[in-house]
């Protein structure tokens, strides 16, 4: 323990500022009066409440802070990657920085008013000169994730034969059980993961022990007076639709707060440079590195990507897309971006959109298609979301620009191929040739003094965004070339798909269908 003034017996407790009174308020009470504390900290100093949370001031925070001075106990409900448990855990900085309990306690007692049979034997031996042990706030939090297996036994305990043998106690005694993880928890937040998939039964034990003080262990009933703030989490598909919350448990939760996705591109931009490992250090004389520069436009179509992917029909809505999807992402292409540089000994990291492409696998495994997505294949949808993303941001940067000059070029005969095998400084000298080029790029502030790494990642973005828009095609081996000219049987194919699309939007059926939302 760093603070070596705490006092270490009861005696000491007694005489020290740890007081009856303070030690003695209930979990809830000790939240709330540090959430109260807090918020006028925050007020003066402008300072987030929950560090870390982005996203979140007007919609989500203002609902947990209303449940905490409640004193409830509440549930987030949010689809995967959204913060739930980041959540929960910050609750711990709402617990006081030091809390006293028996030492040796399974139970963490207070030492005024111990709980277990352990501690209050103990203190009437020893007195004053009962040891006293000190929790952080870390140690006062336990989470567990729920699963169809889990059993009383993990959450509330199980009665140990071979400590009854070895202390020669009666099976029903106190001093025979083994505690769970709850019980452990005790003066301190237990946050439970998932709970639709605990079994019914598993949530009417943890009701029972967190409403009435009672459960029965292999028929031996067992009162604890828990002093628990418990929290849960959960998928809103599991919990609605699947209905998997036996109603007295759901009755008894005081909130039900509601999670989601950020909803604007400078929110989840802000999340992933905040959770990704992109400030990457390199040893002395290991490597030529001297920085790693993110373009603003790359962070975007990475984003961008999530948010597209979340309203792509042949996504699975249900699943949710997480923001661990442009984290793993953003790694992904800032370490393609790496190994080029050290291929080619280059000083300065750039990403390219074409690293955006190297990052499939880090995309693929984060999204659940439905069943036309399983047709068509994971890596082609993905690429067309990637393609879409593009072509969003593109139009920011270059939505009014002229590009015919440079579809021209392409168009009599030039091609241009940008990929791995060669350093920047190359691919810049073919860049050049093509007419117009780098003049439509002053929307990136790309001029002659920007660095090669630089300036062939901005040409690029533009080559792509033209390619997304079909101006300009690209083959997979990264060869920029005049765009495909459409077969007959391709244009009367899109002209059908117009028409019916029109049909439907005049249909008698979607009209009602609009009126109603």
């Amino acid at each position: 323990m760093a603070n070596l003034d705490l006092p270490t017996t009861l005696g000491a407790l007694r005489s020290s500022e740890y007081t009856p009174e303070r030690v003695g308020r209930s979990v809830k009470d000790e939240l709330r009066d540090n959430l109260i504390v807090r918020l006028r900290t925050v007020a003066k100093t402008k300072e987030p409440l929950f560090p870390g949370i982005v996203g979140y001031d007007d919609t989500v925070l203002p609902q947990i802070v209303n449940a905490v001075l409640s004193r409830h106990n509440f549930i987030l409900l949010g689809l995967r990657g959204q913060a739930k448990s980041r959540i929960l855990r910050s609750l711990t900085t709402l617990l006081d920085a030091y809390a006293p309990y028996v030492a040796g306690s399974e139970l963490r007692d207070n030492p005024y008013a111990p709980l277990s049979k352990f501690s209050r034997d103990l203190i009437a031996k020893m007195g004053e000169a009962t040891p006293i042990a000190w929790m952080t706030p870390e140690d006062r939090y336990v989470e567990k994730l729920a699963t169809p297996d889990v059993t009383v036994a993990d959450l509330i305990g199980d009665v140990d034969p071979i400590k009854a043998a070895r202390s020669g106690h009666e099976l029903g005694s106190e001093l025979t059980m083994h505690y769970g993880l709850l019980p452990r928890a005790n003066r301190g937040i237990f946050a439970i993961n998932e709970v639709p998939d605990l079994a019914g039964k598993i949530q009417v034990a943890l009701f029972n022990i967190m409403q009435e003080g009672d459960v029965q262990i292999k028929g031996y009933p067992v009162r604890l007076e828990l002093d628990v703030a418990i929290v849960f989490s959960a998928n809103p598909e599991d919990y609605t639709a699947r209905g998997k919350i036996v109603t007295p448990l759901k009755d008894r939760i005081g909130s039900e707060i509601r999670t989601h996705y950020p909803e604007s591109l400078d929110e989840a931009i802000t999340i992933t440079e905040q959770e990704a490992w992109t400030a990457r250090s390199y040893a002395p004389g290991d490597t030529v590195i001297e920085r790693i520069e993110i373009p603003h436009y790359i962070r975007q179509i990475v984003e961008q990507i999530a948010f597209s992917a979340r309203d792509e029909k042949k996504v699975d809505k249900r699943s949710g897309v997480s923001q661990r999807l442009p984290i793993s992402t953003m790694e992904l292409v800032v370490s393609n971006a790496e190994r080029r540089a050290l291929i080619h000994s280059e000083s300065v990291v750039v990403p390219r959109v074409g690293d955006i492409y190297a990052a499939l696998p880090g995309i693929t495994g984060k999204i659940e298609l439905e069943y036309e997505g399983e047709m068509r294949g994971a890596d082609t949808v993905v690429r067309e979301i990637i393609r879409t993303a593009v072509a969003m941001v593109f139009d920011q940067y270059f939505g009014g620009v002229n590009t015919q000059q440079i579809e021209q070029w392409f168009n009599l005969g030039g091609t241009v191929q940008l990929n791995d095998a060669q350093p920047s400084a190359g691919s810049l000298a073919e860049l050049h040739q093509i007419q117009g080029l780098f003049e439509k790029l002053a929307p990136l502030h790309i001029t002659a003094k920007s660095a090669p790494e630089v300036a062939v990642s901005a040409a690029e973005f533009l080559l792509e965004g033209m390619t997304a828009h079909k101006r300009i095609s690209r083959t997979e081996e990264r060869s920029f070339s005049a765009a495909e000219k459409k077969s007959r049987n391709e244009q009367a194919a899109q002209y059908a798909e117009r028409i019916r699309e029109r049909e439907f939007e005049d249909s008698p059926k979607n009209r009602s269908r609009r009126g109603f939302n």
